[in-house]
């Protein structure tokens, strides 16, 4: 069986896609948000309030 099921996993509100927690996230995972660095520098473009009309 693939992934790990005991695992948390959350879906990153830029790509959409599902993400599994990380050992480097063991003490911060309550405030992570965003599947990559790519994603989190990415969030101001897609989640802009002053974007939608």
């Amino acid at each position: 069986m693939a992934g790990h099921p005991e695992r948390a996993t959350k879906v990153c509100p830029v790509c959409g896609r599902p993400f599994q927690w990380r050992k480097k996230w063991k003490d911060v995972w309550e405030e992570v948000r965003y599947c990559s660095e790519r994603c989190r520098r990415r969030r101001s473009s897609v989640t802009d309030p002053l974007g939608v009309e």
